[in-house]
């Protein structure tokens, strides 16, 4: 084959016509050696268990699981656990597995030749993927396989692992629960007596500033409206008292008097007139300020109307003599005057003003100094709020802490009693281990197959090789890409001897001039 010139694939089958034979002996000795040595290779057998994955007994919904890694990520975590020497050392030297090797080989590599041997892939049905609670796909279940020399060793190290994934699930599951149980009632402790302290400081905060806790700031302006109106009333009431007293001083002072000059010089007409005249200007004076309903006005009314009526009478009545007067009289005989009942009446009123008056001022200062207290309230309010916005704030993060701990604590309590009885996500053996019929190693056919591909890769590189050192032209374009010249003609291949055979032209020479000679000859 010239190099260098551009071939096609007629040219391409003319090569494998031409040497077919160093194709078709390749191919057909490379599948029975690959038979051979797949025969002479040890047997290897695989066992074969399946798991499967099954959901809660108790809807989640009800009883939320205390585990929320992926699903996934729990069956990464137990298989490095159970592909650890510390796990399959101990399977190593109770089977006997690689008895041929224990004194040569040590032991971290038949380690890693067991777990080699061993294959775990889930199993993906897409009719029954799902989507779990992290958005993952959901995984009905695995698989677990496991090659050794004979059938037998292959089941029971099968078995065991699958046991061991079992095992490991519902320890797995009961320690994260309980270890979470656990933890949630640490932190609950903590945050409920962080809670009670804030309760604590709250509740001396609201006994030292009561009154004037910013909830309470409506009901104080409430007291100091209401006290305020008390005062204003006590007020008015003591003003009334002032009055009543002014007047029924005066009008004891007229009685008295009236009472006197009758004892001293008998019914005295100028006198009783002088006190009509004091009773009239008096009840002018009333008037002036109340009007004829006021009680004091009906009263100054009423004793002018007497005054009047008894000063009609004593000018009907006989003259008596100055020198026999009831005083005098009273005098001689020895026997005191006694005070008319008007009179006491009149004293005992007036000291049951002063009482209630006194009274009246009292009240108006224990008012004044309640008004007092809660105005001092009123003004703090802003610096108390400010604190009582931080307390509360602080108490009410805490208590929101303490809350959702106390029901995490529920719920992981309830997890924790699902899994103790094994009512939570568990593995169960759908296929236990098999006993395998045949080798899983060496497939003869995939070891036929492999003889055919790798004949056929001989074959065409026998062939590639082969023509690559051919140096001969068999066909115009040959000629003319190796002279660089056109074809003139073509000469037919010339029977050798007369028995149909045929035999092709070389030529090696470098020029045209050569190539005609040879030709010609």
């Amino acid at each position: 084959m010239l190099t260098g010139r551009q071939l096609g694939m007629e040219d391409y089958a003319r090569m494998l016509r031409r040497r077919a034979w160093i194709v078709v002996i390749p191919l057909i000795l490379g599948p029975i050696v690959g038979l051979m040595i797949a025969k002479r290779l040890s047997p290897r057998y695989t066992s074969q268990s399946e798991i499967l994955i099954d959901a809660p007994k108790v809807p989640t919904s009800f009883v939320p699981s205390v585990e929320n890694n992926n699903l996934f990520s729990r069956l990464a975590t137990m298989e490095e656990q159970i592909r650890s020497r510390t796990s399959l050392q101990p399977i190593i030297e109770r089977y006997g597995l690689y008895k041929n090797q224990v004194d040569k080989v040590p032991m971290e590599e038949l380690v890693n030749k067991m777990d080699n041997s061993i294959l775990i892939k889930p199993v993906s049905f897409s009719n029954q993927m799902g989507t779990d609670s992290n958005g993952a796909n959901a995984l009905p279940g695995f698989q677990i396989s496991f090659t050794a020399d004979t059938p037998q060793m292959a089941q029971a190290v099968c078995s065991e692992i699958t046991s061991k994934f079992i095992d490991a699930n519902i320890h797995l599951e009961t320690t994260r629960a309980e270890g979470t149980a656990d933890f949630i009632a640490v932190q609950l402790q903590g945050a409920k007596q962080k809670l009670d302290e804030q309760d604590a400081k709250l509740a001396a905060f609201k006994r030292q500033y009561f009154g004037s806790l910013p909830d309470q700031e409506q009901s104080t302006v409430q007291i100091l409206s209401t006290l305020s109106g008390q005062l204003n009333s006590l007020a008015q009431q003591m003003s009334g008292y002032q009055q009543q007293e002014t007047y029924t001083e005066s009008m004891l002072s007229e009685q008295v008097q009236e009472w006197k000059a009758s004892q001293a010089g008998g019914n005295n007409p100028r006198t009783v007139e002088d006190q009509l005249n004091a009773a009239e200007q008096r009840l002018a004076a009333l008037r002036g300020q109340f009007t004829d309903n006021y009680p004091d006005v009906i009263k100054a009314r009423e004793d002018v109307a007497a005054l009047k009526k008894r000063l009609n009478q004593q000018g009907s009545l006989p003259k008596t003599s100055p020198g026999k007067s009831k005083t005098k009289a009273s005098e001689a005989s020895g026997v005191p005057a006694i005070e008319p009942p008007q009179i006491h009446q009149l004293r005992a009123s007036l000291v049951a003003l002063q009482d209630a008056m006194k009274f009246n001022q009292s009240e108006q200062a224990k008012l004044r100094g309640q008004i007092s207290g809660y105005e001092g309230r009123l003004k703090l309010t802003p610096a108390v709020e400010q604190q009582y916005k931080d307390l509360t704030r602080d108490y009410q993060t805490t208590l929101e802490t303490y809350n959702r701990l106390l029901k995490d604590e529920d719920q992981s309590q309830m997890a924790t009693s699902l899994e103790r009885r094994q009512e939570g996500e568990q593995f169960t053996l759908l296929d236990p281990a098999s006993l395998p019929n045949k080798p899983s190693f060496p497939d003869k056919l995939r070891f036929a197959g492999g003889g055919v591909v790798v004949g056929l890769i001989v074959g065409f590189g026998l062939v590639l090789a082969l023509e690559m050192r051919d140096k001969a032209l068999r066909d115009e374009q040959d000629v003319e890409f190796f002279l660089g010249v056109p074809t003139l003609a073509l000469i037919p291949a010339i029977p050798e001897g007369g028995n149909g055979k045929f035999f092709p032209l070389k030529w090696k020479g470098k020029s045209l001039r050569e190539a005609t000679k040879f030709l010609n000859r």
